[in-house]
C-alpha cells in the first residue's frame, strides 16, 4: 500500500526541519566564549529581522489573523523559542552537555507519548509501542557514553539543576509542537508560510527589547568582553552565524514544520524530532572531527529503524479518530 502523498510531503518536510535545526547545536561550539542568552537573543533578534521583507510580501494574509491568533504565536514564541532554548543552555551551564543532552533526545518519545493521550487518541498504544520502542532504545546507546561519565562524576547537586532545567525545556518543546499543530490543523485556510512569518514577527519586539537590554547591562557592569567591545572578539563570525540560524534553523525550519504537521499526525510528527538529534550529531562529528563510536553508530541505527518503523504504522494503520479530532489534549 503506497504512502498517502500528503504524508510523504510531511515527512520530508520534517527530515528538512530536523537538518536545519541541527545547526542550532552548532553555534555553541563555534562560538564558545559566547554566552548562552547573548546566542539565544541574537538567533531570534535574526529571525525576527530575516522575517520582516517575507511578511511584507505576505501582508494581506497576516492581516486575515486574528487577536487571538495573534496571542497564540506569541505564546508559541515565547515557549517554543526563548524558554526552550533558554533553559537548555543554562541546563548544558549546570550540568555541562552529556545529561541535558540525553533528557532532550527524549523529546520524540514524550511528544509521541503526550500527543497520544487523553480522548484524542489518534492511535492504539499496541501500534506505537515498537516505533518508540526502538528510538528509546536509540537514545540510549547513543547516550552510552555520557551516561558512564555522569555516572562517575560527583557534583549531583549541580546536575539536578541542569536536569530540572533540561526537562524544563523538553516540556516547553512538548507544549509547542502539540499546541502549533493544534492551530494549524484547524486553521486550513492559513498557509503554514504565513503562520511562520506571524511566529517570526511576534519575536522581533521581544528579541529586540532583550537584545537591546542585555548589551546595556554588559556595558554598564564592564563586562570583561562585551562591556568593551560590544558585539565581542568574533564580531562578524557572530552576526553571520545569527543571521544562517536565524533564517534556515528558525524562520524555514518552523515553514518545514508547519508542513510538517499539516500532513502528519502529531503523535509520528513528534517521533520525526529524532532528525534533528541525528542531525545533530552529524554536525557535531563534523566540528569534532572524528568518527561515532560504536555504541554511537549502533544507536543512531535503531534511531533510523524506529523512525521508519514508526512511518510505516502510521501510513497502514487505522486511527481511532479522524483528522479533525486530532487537536491532541495534552496540555
Amino acid at each position: 500500500m503506497n504512502r498517502p502523498p500528503s504524508l510523504a510531503i510531511g515527512i520530508a518536510a520534517a527530515l528538512g526541519a530536523g537538518l536545519l535545526w541541527g545547526l542550532v547545536f552548532v553555534a555553541p561550539l563555534l562560538l564558545p566564549t559566547y554566552p548562552a542568552t547573548l546566542l539565544t537573543l541574537g538567533r531570534y533578534l535574526a529571525f525576527g529581522l530575516v522575517t520582516l521583507p517575507i511578511a511584507w510580501w505576505f501582508r494581506r494574509e497576516l492581516r486575515a489573523l486574528s487577536k487571538s491568533d495573534w496571542w497564540i504565536a506569541t505564546k508559541l514564541s515565547l515557549i517554543g523559542n526563548f524558554l526552550y532554548y533558554l533553559a537548555l543552555s543554562a541546563a548544558i551551564q549546570m550540568a555541562g552537555a552529556p545529561l541535558p543532552t540525553l533528557i532532550i533526545g527524549t523529546l520524540p518519545v514524550v511528544i509521541a507519548i503526550c500527543s497520544n493521550l487523553g480522548v484524542a487518541k489518534s492511535f492504539s498504544w499496541k501500534s506505537l509501542a515498537p516505533s518508540l520502542l526502538l528510538i528509546a532504545s536509540g537514545l540510549l546507546f547513543v547516550n552510552a557514553d555520557q551516561l558512564k561519565r555522569v555516572a562517575e562524576t560527583g557534583s549531583f547537586s549541580s546536575y539536578a539543576l541542569g536536569a530540572t532545567l533540561a526537562w524544563i525545556a523538553v516540556a516547553a518543546w512538548t507544549w509547542y509542537p502539540i499546541h502549533n499543530a493544534r492551530w494549524l490543523q484547524q486553521h486550513n485556510q492559513h498557509s503554514s508560510m504565513t503562520w511562520a512569518s506571524a511566529q517570526g514577527l511576534v519575536t522581533l519586539p521581544i528579541a529586540l527589547v532583550g537584545f537591546v537590554g542585555l548589551m546595556s547591562y554588559y556595558e554598564l557592569s564592564g563586562h570583561a568582553t562585551f562591556g568593551f567591545n560590544r558585539f565581542g572578539d568574533a564580531a562578524d563570525k557572530f552576526w553571520m552565524l545569527m543571521f544562517v540560524i536565524g533564517f534556515s534553523a528558525s524562520w524555514l525550519g518552523t515553514l518545514l514544520w508547519n508542513i510538517a504537521s499539516k500532513n502528519t499526525p502529531t503523535a509520528l510528527t513528534g517521533q520525526l524530532i529524532v532528525f534533528e538529534t541525528l542531525a545533530a550529531l552529524g554536525y557535531a562529528y563534523v566540528v569534532y572531527a572524528r568518527a561515532p563510536s560504536l555504541f554511537e553508530a549502533l544507536g543512531i541505527a535503531i534511531l533510523v529503524v524506529g523512525v521508519i518503523v514508526g512511518v510505516r504504522t502510521f501510513s497502514r494503520g487505522t486511527p481511532i479518530q479522524s483528522r479533525e479530532q486530532r487537536a491532541l489534549d495534552c496540555d
